[in-house]
């Protein structure tokens, strides 16, 4: 497959990176040459250096032939042009364009972004999947990570094992006897500074951080076998009221709990305004590292704090000044993936990489066949892939037991019908099955091989 990425910043350069890696003819666009440089010499990619909205720009980089662009540049304006150019110019089949302006936003609701007027096919929205991301952080408290599956119906929760963890030292096999009735599976552990899928005789460690499957209805009993609380979450602080924040506030507004909501906003004209579409949260001017004015949050009686400003510094100190002050959970927003090890040694209980929820929901588009949803951990090093099994894939009339998935991968949840289902080495896949799985990521090209999901792709 040809595609064309617009923009080298974090988000173009983990697609270009996925994409290449996987084998396919990728060219990227940016203004910065050094950031082209970079990229040409560490990606297989080629680099075209110049403004992506010009046609001749995308005249050069090919855009006659490609199968789909991605607009992934810091300008909004810029995206929905390249998108108009690749259309009107060049017939590109697929157009993707990373749009944050609420306005723009909006404006889905009408027909702006018709193939007749402005041609976009797909919308990815950084702060509404960030928001997104927070509200599950809420929902799955104690989880470092969460993520939904399988139309809601199956979770992929993050959690960090302390000494407390009631199985640990015991292998995974044994798991499934000691609680016959649970449907949770362990997909992924990170020990040592290691991500790999485990063994069926692989035990559990304090200090190990894991990732586990579970059916959405056992999400509670799941966190309480691995020593987590799943308690209540009334009280939230939200710091920075962003358009993240905002869009947090407002649907915790919404929940039928009626969680109660203080937000903290630096700016007093954006605290105002903020104040003004909400109904039922407090709104707070001031500085989030302000003593005072987290205890006039009440910190010490709130579940759970979200910090979100745009500095990953302040969100990680404030997060450790809420918990230090008595918060029983905080959450930071983080865009530089270097920082995410310091969130474990200053006991930041969870944090959300805009950058890879980005590139998540770019990917889950980008695989258009029977990829239903890409969830990409810990920048890149590994993926959960949510797909349909063909009639022609490799796995399918297989059981479990005898599937040939690579040393890197491991199956989650399987939705056959509409039971989810836990799987075991007798249970055997089908047509039309959904199933998750965990795949490291030098060992996705040979899981979409055993899936076969390539020949679907357009």
């Amino acid at each position: 497959m040809k595609v064309i990425i617009c923009g080298a910043g974090q988000v173009g350069w983990q697609i270009a990176r996925h994409l290449a890696g996987e084998g396919n003819d990728v060219t990227l666009i940016d203004t910065n040459p050094e950031l082209i440089r970079r990229a040409s010499e560490i990606l297989d990619v080629q680099g075209i250096t110049g403004f992506a909205s010009h046609p001749d720009v995308l005249a050069r980089a090919g855009a006659q032939d490609v199968h789909m662009i991605i607009a992934a540049t810091h300008s909004d304006e810029v995206n929905m042009v390249v998108c108009q150019m690749a259309h009107s110019m060049f017939r590109v089949p697929r157009k993707i364009a990373r749009l944050r302006t609420p306005a723009y936003l909006a404006a889905l609701n009408s027909n702006l972004y018709r193939s007749d007027h402005l041609p976009i096919d797909v919308i990815i929205s950084p702060e509404v999947e960030v928001a997104e991301a927070a509200l599950q952080r809420i929902e799955a408290p104690t989880a470092f990570d969460t993520e939904a599956f399988l139309e809601n119906r199956a979770r992929l929760l993050g959690l960090a094992l302390e000494e407390d963890c009631p199985v640990l030292n015991t292998p995974l096999r044994h798991l499934s006897d000691l609680f016959p009735n649970l449907r949770a599976v362990v997909v992924g552990i990170r020990r040592d500074q290691r991500l790999f899928a485990p063994e069926p005789g692989d035990q559990l460690l304090a200090g190990d951080r894991i990732y586990v499957f579970s059916h959405a209805d056992d999400v509670a009993r799941t966190l309480e076998i691995f020593g987590k609380s799943p308690g209540p979450r009334k009280r939230v602080v939200i710091v920075g009221a962003g358009n993240v924040g905002l869009t947090v506030a407002k649907a915790l507004e919404t929940r039928p709990d009626r969680i109660r909501v203080r937000l903290i906003e630096r700016n007093r004209a954006r605290a105002e305004a903020v104040a003004d579409e909400l109904s039922r949260s407090v709104v707070l001017n001031g500085d989030g590292l302000d003593r005072d004015l987290l205890e006039e949050a009440d910190i010490d009686r709130a579940d759970a704090v979200l910090v979100l400003t745009e500095d990953d510094r302040t969100n990680l100190l404030v997060a450790v000044r809420a918990r230090q002050m008595g918060c029983r959970m905080s959450i930071a927003l983080i865009n530089d993936p270097t920082m995410v090890p310091l969130t474990e040694a200053l006991d930041v209980d969870a944090w959300i990489n805009p950058r890879s929820t980005t590139v998540s929901s770019i990917l889950k588009h980008i695989r258009h066949g029977r990829v239903r949803a890409i969830y990409s951990l810990e920048d890149g090093a590994a993926e959960v892939i949510e797909a349909q099994v063909l009639s022609t894939s490799l796995i399918a009339g297989k059981l479990i037991g005898d599937l040939p998935l690579p040393e890197g991968a491991m199956i989650g949840m399987i939705r056959k019908g509409t039971e989810i289902l836990r799987p075991h080495p007798d249970l055997r896949i089908s047509e039309g099955d959904m199933i998750t799985l965990f795949v490291m990521a030098p060992d996705i090209p040979e899981v979409e091989r055993l899936l076969q999901v390539s020949v679907d792709y357009f």
